[in-house]
């Protein structure tokens, strides 16, 4: 199944209480349409009550085609179930964990890097100073050695 269409056939439900498993949400949504999958993301797991199952709140119903889908959220947006006011609308696609280029520092690319990166004696950092300090005081000896000279006419 391609990613494109299987968007566009899942639906996000929002809202749903923690009385609510797989079972009521596929009672709820299966008179719209033929459902592939529902999903209850779990929540983090509570180390002392292993055995308690806890969803995030919210979950997924894929459809078998769009326009079921699209039945659901018509049908099912802002409605109760078991007292909690239901958000339906199209699932969005996830974010990738990985940041993408345009989030990356620009002095990690190798381009930036060749393009504007001096060499350290021109950087003006500690060594670019030190080196300027020392050519700017053989200068100075150099005038001052070649001063006398004029001086001798």
């Amino acid at each position: 199944m391609e990613e494109g269409t299987k968007g566009k056939k899942t639906i996000f439900i929002g809202g749903i209480g923690d009385d609510v498993d797989e079972t009521v949400i596929y009672e709820h949504f299966a008179p719209f349409g033929d459902i592939i999958e529902v999903q209850l993301p779990p929540a983090p797991a509570n180390p002392s009550k292993p055995t308690e199952f806890k969803h995030r709140g919210f979950a997924f119903v894929t459809y078998s085609s769009p326009t079921d889908a699209q039945d659901a959220i018509d049908n099912m947006d802002l409605n109760e179930l078991r007292g909690r006011v239901l958000k339906v609308n199209q699932a969005k696609p996830m974010k990738s964990l990985q940041p993408p280029d345009g989030n990356r520092a620009i002095w990690e690319s190798e381009e930036w890097l060749q393009q504007h990166a001096k060499p350290l004696a021109q950087s003006g950092g500690v060594q670019g100073r030190t080196a300027q300090r020392a050519s700017s005081a053989e200068a100075g000896e150099q005038a001052n050695n070649e001063e006398p000279e004029a001086m001798e006419e």
